[in-house]
């Protein structure tokens, strides 16, 4: 197990009638940072819902951040209430890319709370832009990769079909990588945060879209991690259950199983 993750869970026997502030731990904002996965195709939780779609809630750096919103506004804020989330503390969104799975609470969160800074692709339409602009957020357009604010990168626009951004934490334990669906190839991604920041990665987590990836293909991944320094990996969304399966039995102790509900408290 690595001695730099920190892991607490809400696990999945969690009563119902729990009260909603107790169903994510508590953290040191000072020493530590808190993952919590509100959207997902796998449950962790009991009382939240599973649907096709990634979001997730990063606290304990400068700003809150949630990367991604999901599919259905519903299901993204039925999680948010049964987690005790207050989006009125969000203050930055990251937008992968533009797939609906994705992007779909996005305007809901907007509409609850339009004081923040949401970070979209240059490539994103027009309309899908001026739609954020109309809520009255704040739109920047990421091209290359880009510094958010102290330890907290954008990869900037990567691939060439489907263009994606992903986020990269700098921490003193490595880097923390969190992915959409890693059209662009998880691989490239990693290789991406470290041409950002040369540190090996402690732990990358989110959609690799791996769903077609045969077992061999699957290893030659594997392969890399390791070489790129990866010490924990926690594949979800879009890879592929049978793929999950393969990076669960490569990490061992080291992979973390996502799923909607999921808190994970990491030492900063």
């Amino acid at each position: 197990m690595l001695y730099a993750v920190v892991v607490t869970v809400c696990n999945g026997s969690s009563n119902d009638d729990v009260p909603q502030a107790e169903k994510r731990p508590p953290f040191d904002q000072e020493t530590s940072l808190r993952f919590t996965v509100l959207y997902d195709n796998y449950v962790y939780t009991r009382g939240t819902t599973a649907d096709w779609g990634f979001s997730c809630l990063i606290e304990g750096m400068e700003r809150t951040i949630l990367f991604d919103t999901g599919t259905q506004p519903s299901i993204l804020f039925h999680n948010i209430a049964r987690l005790n989330i207050a989006v009125d503390e969000i203050d930055v969104i990251v937008i992968s890319h533009q797939h609906g799975d994705h992007t779909g609470g996005l305007l809901s969160v907007l509409n609850r709370n339009p004081n923040v800074t949401v970070y979209l692709l240059e490539s994103f339409s027009a309309d899908f832009i001026q739609s954020v602009e109309n809520t009255g957020a704040e739109v920047v357009l990421v091209d290359d990769s880009v510094r958010i604010y102290s330890g907290v990168y954008s990869t900037g626009e990567l691939g060439v079909q489907i263009k994606e951004q992903s986020l990269v934490l700098d921490t003193s334990q490595g880097l923390i990588v969190v992915t959409g669906c890693s059209h662009p190839g998880i691989v490239f991604i990693l290789e991406r945060a470290r041409e950002i920041v040369d540190k090996e990665i402690t732990l990358v987590f989110g959609g690799f879209h791996l769903m077609n990836a045969s077992d061999q293909d699957i290893q030659n991944i594997i392969d890399r991690f390791r070489e790129l320094g990866v010490q924990a990996c926690g594949s979800s969304h879009c890879t592929g259950d049978r793929q999950i399966g393969l990076f669960r039995d490569a990490f061992s102790e080291d992979f973390v199983q996502m799923g909607t509900g999921r808190t994970l408290i990491l030492t900063k």
